[in-house]
């Protein structure tokens, strides 16, 4: 057995002799992706705005998140966080509530009429975005604080895309949709509404643009072979959604059906709820599990007395109503017909089945690729053609407003490469912060606070918001949940617990260091911190 080694200490001194020499292994500080910052489509900082939160620098806080995605009071309402299920601490107790304190930034933000700082100076290049979505919102930002000037091209009457016309009012208001509009065009950022491109080439040669990102939203409801009578009131859910807008609200009648299983589908439903009928139906094909609507938005529609039946299509619809067919699931999960039929009353029919985009602009643009009605385009956004680049609903992805503003930022920096003779090249990521790395002992339980709701029966009847929002101590609660996952937040444990005095604080901000001279290598260091931002590596021989 070998014999312990002594340390002895020098008179006068709370430090080890020099104990380098013994060491197989040494402590590094390491900085760690965090899980939340992986998942987010929008490519925020999460963790670096929170530890700002925490402290209740809110400024600086939303400052660092919209360094990435110019609509945290967006977001923090119509973002699916997918954050939140990434989130480490779920494995603790719950997630941190990230997107509440999003929202919580944002509304702060307009509230105290905090402004984005001075873009970069004039590069004198011009960029034209077609579609005033989030996409092309994103990018029209992102390319403003590049140094870009910016015209951004909108068919539409107002700007927002389908954060205006497809995301009921309930969910996002419109104030302040407008707030965070507002505050991307006063960086001088041009916006032309009724103002549709019809042929993209024309438009850049016609306006001397250098560059153009395409974002033109998916507004064209995708149609389904349903019999109809000529008494039968078929609609679209865009054109539903849309016509909310307007001054005069559509007319459904008392008792709507809804064809389609997706988020939109539960905003028709649910919208129809609140324009005063008294059933509201979902047709679905397959059952919950299956659907890809997010489950929460699902229990808020039948907590609203929306009414879903599962495993059932539309066969035919009438002056009478509706007939209906049972479907049952093969072994692969695909619905098949039954021949069971019943017949249901209905006024009205919102057909909920996807949108397409209209793609009408690129005609002329020799050498595309498109397939099953989108763009493909590169790893740098650029489609086949030089200068073109494109994003949102135009190119394969999830259709959600944080990956089109994921979209937007990442085009913008490739188009920003592009204009200037080089090559963007993203950094590299750092490896995962897992909770296997974590400390959690050091973390008492403390569960997510729960936004307010608004009541059932004002839901059901007013286009009040729904969801409300996290106060300042609250919010502040929430922040300080977060585990720093991977990242040194100076919490003092490596200083406390090296018995060798190895550890040299730097000072506010900036860490701290090891003095190998003192270290042996004991490893406590990396046991004991609670974020996992210590790794043990072999010392060379």
């Amino acid at each position: 057995m070998d014999k312990p080694f002594a340390i002895t200490l020098d008179p006068g001194s709370s430090r080890a002799n020099h104990t380098g020499s013994w060491r197989t292994s040494r402590p590094v500080y390491v900085d760690n992706l965090p899980p939340c910052n992986r998942a987010c489509p929008a490519g925020e900082n999460i963790q670096g705005w929170l530890f700002h939160a925490e402290a209740g620098a809110y400024e600086a806080a939303w400052r660092v998140l919209v360094r990435d995605n110019p609509f945290p009071a967006i977001m923090g309402r119509v973002c699916y966080h997918p954050c939140e299920g990434a989130c480490n601490r779920g494995t603790l107790d719950e997630a941190v509530g990230i997107n509440s304190v999003e929202r919580f930034l944002g509304d702060e933000a307009i509230r105290r009429g905090w402004k984005f700082d001075p873009p970069a100076a004039a590069s004198g290049k011009r960029v034209l975005v077609v579609g005033a979505g989030p996409s092309g919102l994103a990018a029209a930002y992102h390319l403003a604080m590049l140094g870009h000037r910016v015209t951004v091209r909108e068919a539409g009457p107002l700007a927002g895309g389908m954060m205006r016309f497809g995301i009921p009012k309930y969910r996002l208001p419109r104030d302040v949709l407008d707030a965070e509009v507002r505050r991307i065009l006063e960086l001088g950022v041009e916006l032309v509404l009724n103002s549709k491109v019809e042929d993209i080439l024309a438009a850049m040669r016609q306006g001397g643009f250098d560059a153009a990102f395409l974002a033109v939203g998916a507004h064209i409801a995708k149609r389904a072979h349903i019999p109809a009578g000529d008494a039968a009131r078929i609609l679209d859910a865009v054109s539903l959604l849309r016509g909310l807008e307007g001054a005069e609200k559509p007319m459904l009648g008392r008792r709507v059906v809804v064809y389609g299983g997706g988020n939109t589908a539960l905003d028709v439903a649910r919208t129809a709820r609140r324009l005063g009928a008294t059933e509201a139906l979902i047709v679905y094909r397959r059952t919950r599990e299956k659907m890809p609507a997010h489950d929460f938005e699902v229990e808020e529609a039948l907590q609203e007395g929306v009414m879903i039946k599962w495993l059932s299509t539309i066969r035919q619809a009438g002056a009478q109503g509706i007939t209906l067919e049972k479907m049952v699931l093969d072994e692969k999960g695909f619905p098949q017909p039954t021949g069971e039929l019943e017949t249901i009353a209905a006024d009205s029919v919102v057909l909920a089945l996807g949108q397409d985009v209209d793609l009408s602009l690129l005609d002329k643009v020799p050498g595309l690729e498109i397939v099953d009605g989108v763009v493909k385009v590169g790893p740098d956004m650029m489609t086949r053609h030089p200068g073109l680049f494109a994003g949102g609903d135009m190119v394969p992805a999830e259709r959600t407003v944080t990956v089109a503003a994921g979209h937007g930022k990442k085009a913008a920096r490739h188009i920003d490469a592009w204009l200037r003779g080089t090559v963007y090249a993203p950094p590299a990521k750092h490896a995962d912060a897992t909770f296997e790395r974590l400390n959690p002992w050091y973390y008492s339980d403390a569960p997510k606070t729960v936004r307010p709701t608004l009541d059932l029966i004002r839901r059901q009847s007013t286009f009040d918001e729904v969801q409300g929002a996290l106060d300042e101590g609250n919010a502040l609660f929430e922040a300080r949940r977060c585990l720093s996952c991977g990242n040194c937040f100076e919490c003092d444990n490596c200083y406390g617990v090296c018995p060798d005095g190895a550890v040299v604080k730097l000072g506010p901000g900036e860490r701290y260091r090891f003095d190998y001279d003192y270290c042996k290598g004991c490893g406590i260091c990396a046991s004991e911190c609670p974020c996992g931002a210590i790794s043990m590596i072999p010392e060379e021989i």
